[in-house]
């Protein structure tokens, strides 16, 4: 994330490179200052030879009178090493001090010192003289009549002498040092504060919650650094409290059955939950995976007109009364409740309730009322009738013993009805009072032996029970007795007579218990074995008015098994007779 190269040492370089730019600026200026100032001064000291020349000329009148030799009695007035040289506005040689038969030398109108005193004040030129051998720096100036050309040799003396000046050298090198020294420290200083900030940063960005106090210098840029970990902390504890809601807001729509969705102004799904996303694919009937899928959905059609009347900014929407629309959907066997409610800003939430659990419920109750009252309806009417025969007639005590044996029948089955659909009430609507103890299911099963013992002999039914002395459940003793109960009184009942009975624990894991009631007797038709766990529904109707039966029997055993969280069949066994499998969980 950072560069390994730290703000402190950036900054020292930065600002270094700039100063050693400026150091080299200033040193090529005052290198070529010192050096222009050198060549001035010995162009200064020719200057003055060339103007003694020209006034001793003047003086001596000899453009007129052509003796320049007497230009011979000042050279030893200007130094042994310098030369003087005088030449017409043509290049003819006048006059050299160095040259006796200067007669002979060549034309020098052509020679770069002499050119340049022409267009300009003087003219100077650094070479090697052709008719001496010797280098020597040139100094010419043009007088009007004649030049006047001022030389001095070129050696090892003048040379030093225009070399710049070392000393100044050394004096910037010394400032460099110290201007370093001083930069190290600034940038020290400047850097503590960075570099704490960028401490801070790291740890932030390597995931550490607890950040230890960091002092930050008493200055304008620490205080800029304090206030921004104080905003980093104030911001923090903020997000932490968000994020605490959030997760609350997330675990609370989690766990709610309904499906949750919110949506922006511009229907976008900004949080949807899980039901939600499975609700919407039942409804739509396609596999998709968007919140979003559900403006697609054509039954919702009346939804989607009130979400889209208030996207219109004309419409008002007042916080106190927040617009709300509510629709039932019935789809692929559900039933479901769609709700909107539109908020200030345009943005809206959408609920759907899965209500197929309490409109199955609903339905099976009122069918469950109906067929209760029809239930009812034969028994009641039964004992109003033998009372109704009893009080209107005059019978001998042997027909009234008869008449009251019937009502009393009449009466028990009637009792039997209530009971068993009081126990079936409290299986369905009130699971939690139901107290669950590790139990023996061979213990339960003998039971009900002992009760059904004569009813079984009178049959001829021979009972055989396979089931380990060993094997215990985590049930409910008095459902478990009612599973057995209803099961083996239905054999005696149905079945037919001189049959054997087997109830079997043929299967065990470490989860369940598996069980089977099994007989040889008559069975029943295909067409009838998915329905006989149904409420009151018989399989032949006169039969079972005729041996008692509710009709609730196998309703009750049903229950009580997803009660103990296992599952159970009927089937017709290949041998004969009928076969029930059932799990029960340990």
């Amino acid at each position: 994330m950072f560069n390994k190269q730290s703000f402190r040492n950036r900054l020292f370089l930065y600002l270094f490179f700039i100063f050693v730019a400026f150091t080299i600026v200033i040193l090529a200026f005052q290198y070529n200052r010192e050096k222009e100032f050198r060549v001035e001064q010995l162009e200064s000291t020719l200057n003055n030879y060339t103007e003694i020349s020209h006034k001793f000329i003047e003086r001596k009148g000899l453009v007129e009178t052509g003796d320049f030799r007497q230009l011979d009695s000042i050279k030893y007035l200007i130094s042994l090493s310098d030369r003087i040289t005088i030449i017409d506005p043509k290049g003819v040689v006048l006059y050299d001090s160095f040259v006796e038969e200067y007669e002979k030398m060549e034309n020098h109108i052509n020679r770069p010192e002499v050119r340049k005193s022409i267009s300009s004040s003087f003219g100077a030129n650094i070479r090697t003289s052709s008719t001496t051998g010797k280098t020597y720096y040139y100094y010419a100036k043009f007088y009007s009549n004649y030049f006047v050309r001022t030389a001095v040799i070129y050696d090892v003396d003048v040379k030093n002498f225009l070399e710049t000046e070392k000393l100044f050298l050394f004096f910037m090198g010394a400032i460099f040092i110290i201007i370093w020294i001083l930069l190290r420290a600034i940038t020290k200083k400047f850097g503590e504060t960075i570099t704490k900030l960028k401490d801070f940063v790291v740890k932030l960005y390597s995931g550490k919650e607890q950040i230890e106090h960091i002092d930050f210098p008493r200055d304008e840029f620490g205080l800029i650094s304090r206030q921004i970990v104080n905003i980093y902390k104030d911001l923090k504890q903020t997000k932490d409290q968000l994020q605490g809601e959030k997760d609350k807001l997330f675990s609370h729509l989690t766990a709610l059955n309904e499906g949750i969705a919110f949506f922006s102004s511009n229907k976008k799904k900004v949080l949807a939950n899980n039901h939600f996303i499975q609700y919407v694919n039942i409804i739509s009937e396609q596999s998709s995976i968007t919140a979003e899928k559900i403006f697609e959905i054509k039954e919702l059609e009346s939804i989607l007109r009130f979400i889209n009347k208030y996207m219109d900014e004309n419409v008002d929407i007042k916080p106190e009364e927040l617009p709300k629309a509510e629709m039932s959907l019935q789809k692929s066997g559900r039933y479901f409740t769609i709700q909107c409610i539109i908020f200030v800003d345009r943005s809206f939430e959408i609920m759907i309730s899965d209500i197929t659990r309490l409109e199955k419920r609903r339905l099976i109750k009122q069918q469950m009322t109906s067929n209760i009252a029809h239930e009812l309806k034969t028994p009641v009417a039964s004992v109003m009738g033998y009372m109704e025969t009893l009080i209107a007639n005059k019978l001998s005590d042997d027909k009234k013993k008869y008449f009251i044996e019937k009502a009393y029948k009449q009466s028990q089955r009637l009792n039997e009805l209530i009971s068993d659909i009081s126990v079936l009430n409290k299986i369905e609507e009130s699971k939690e009072h139901f107290s669950f103890e590790k139990v023996k299911l061979l213990d339960v099963v003998n039971e009900v032996t002992d009760i059904l013992s004569n009813r079984m002999e009178e049959k001829g039914i021979k009972l055989k029970i396979e089931i380990d002395r060993y094997a215990e459940i985590n049930g409910n003793r008095s459902l478990l007795f009612s599973i057995f109960h209803n099961l083996l009184d239905n054999t005696i009942k149905y079945a037919g007579e001189n049959l054997d009975v087997v109830v079997s624990n043929y299967l065990d894991d470490k989860n369940y218990c598996y069980l089977s009631v099994r007989d040889n007797g008559i069975g029943i038709e295909e067409e009838h074995l998915n329905r006989v766990f149904e409420r009151f529904y018989r399989v032949d109707s006169g039969r079972s008015r005729k041996t008692g039966g509710t009709g609730l029997g196998l309703a009750i055993v049903k229950n009580a098994v997803q009660l103990h969280l296992g599952e159970i069949s009927v089937r017709n066994h290949p041998e004969g007779g009928l076969e029930f499998l059932f799990s029960l969980a340990k």
